[in-house]
């Protein structure tokens, strides 16, 4: 399990900042999402963003919180669910595990959704690094708008950012 070192300014600044293209409007990247090959969401946010507009990502990580208030989604198209303990600030071996569960099974087109006991914000850093390069990763900047990514441009800038965490037994 990996905790995140809360001493390591440098580790929490670069993880505030976004790791791919942030756009202020969701809609401003709804052409780009549709034309993603395998699409990743990762929060409650951009998951009912996308689920608005009838998008439904490959794989959907929830923890029924917007911005640290409860949020229920009315309606999550996925018989899949799986789910997976991850306290605030870790990155347990359930996630990576339920993370990789899902992307095994996804393979058959059909939608998974990992509903997190926790907090589900570090979860882009697994996604990136198991997921295949071509992959779309999408989450939300609190108060600024949709990050999105491909998992190829930051594969080596995630695991800079997973070594500054604390292992922990």
């Amino acid at each position: 399990m990996l905790q995140l070192d809360t001493e390591n300014k440098d580790l929490i600044r670069d993880l505030k900042e976004p790791l791919g293209k942030l756009y202020p409007d969701f809609e401003d990247a709804i052409d780009e999402i549709k034309s993603s090959e395998f699409l990743i969401s990762v929060g409650d946010a951009t998951f009912a963003n996308l689920t608005k507009y009838k998008l439904y990502p490959n794989i959907g990580i929830i923890d029924n919180l917007i911005q640290r208030k409860n949020h229920t989604h009315e309606v999550i198209r996925a018989d899949n669910i799986l789910k997976a303990d991850n306290p605030a600030g870790f990155l347990t071996d359930d996630l990576w595990e339920t993370i990789g569960q899902a992307l095994e099974l996804s393979s058959n087109g059909e939608c998974y959704v990992i509903e997190v006991a926790g907090e589900e914000d570090l979860a882009v850093l697994p996604c990136i690094l198991m997921a295949n390069p071509e992959t779309t990763i999408l989450y939300g900047q609190p108060n600024e708008g949709l990050v999105l990514l491909k998992a190829r441009d930051l594969k080596n800038k995630a695991q800079k950012l997973i070594d500054g965490f604390i292992e922990i037994n």
